[in-house]
């Protein structure tokens, strides 16, 4: 029986036990399966130090204003770099994790990488191909509008706003290189 306003009882952990498999399993240290790796027992894990040695920090990485040094190990597959980097790196030197700014500029950040990405790809001669990535050709295919209709999806409610939001950037830049191209002809 579950718990209601006007049966507020509560159990004892042995009836518990009795009622629910596996209550409590992990209520005693030597019934845990990672318990061993909770304490320092060289002799058992072979462990030699309380703390792994520092990974070397080749380039400066960023970190929280509450830590004063990164973890031993850490990742270093996708550095920081152009403006969503500079963006990142004073949202981590700036404000705290507890602070709505902080993340605020970790999203801005991503978006300007994504953004970054775009202009890099339309620059290295091969650009991203919308349609195929947003998946847009494979609503035909798959059913895209009936797996939609009548099934309470959460996502119906901002589904008229999706084409413009992923279109929209790339009709304005779009529009804005077809008037920068004007401009330059009649300026000729």
């Amino acid at each position: 029986m579950p718990y209601t306003a006007e049966d507020p009882r509560h159990w004892s952990p042995d009836e518990l036990r009795a009622r629910i498999p596996g209550w409590g399993v992990d209520s005693d240290p030597a019934d845990r399966p990672s318990y061993p790796k909770q304490r320092f027992a060289p002799g058992e894990t072979g462990a030699h130090w309380e703390l792994p040695e520092q990974q070397p920090e080749r380039t400066p990485r960023e970190r929280s204003i509450e830590h004063a040094r990164l973890t031993p190990v850490f990742g270093t597959v996708a550095p920081l770099h152009g403006l969503s980097g500079a963006i990142r790196r004073f949202a981590y030197a700036r404000f705290s994790e507890g602070r709505a700014a902080h993340w605020l500029l970790l999203i801005l950040g991503d978006r300007v990488d994504v953004l970054e990405s775009s202009v890099k790809s339309l620059a290295s001669g091969h650009p991203d191909e919308l349609l195929t990535e947003t998946g847009v050709l494979s609503e035909k295919r798959r059913h895209g509008i009936t797996s939609r209709l009548g099934r309470h999806r959460v996502d119906v409610k901002h589904q008229w706003i999706d084409p413009l939001l992923v279109v929209g950037p790339w009709l304005l830049a779009g529009w804005g290189v077809i008037a920068l191209a004007r401009r330059i002809f009649r300026s000729r």
